[in-house]
């Protein structure tokens, strides 16, 4: 909460605090962001390496909700 009472969005954290913030490598939290881990946002446009940004909450879900933190895959009917 804000000092004047009001919520406002929850702010992004850089890799490094966001792997501080669940006990793990940052190597292995950017390898969950490229395999599509939620609350990870890629910045920039470049195709090899990219900026990444995350939102704590959304990470925390992910991994408690989830054992394999990779998107679902849609199987297309033949």
């Amino acid at each position: 909460m804000s000092t004047d009472g009001h919520f406002g969005p929850e702010p992004f954290v850089s890799a490094d605090e966001a792997a501080k913030f669940l006990s793990i490598d940052r190597r292995f939290l950017l390898s969950l962001a490229r395999r599509g881990i939620a609350g990870a946002y890629p910045l920039g446009t470049g195709e090899c390496r990219k900026t990444w940004v995350f939102r704590l909450s959304e990470l925390a879900a992910a991994i408690a909700g989830k054992k394999d933190p990779r998107p679902e895959r849609v199987e297309r009917a033949m």
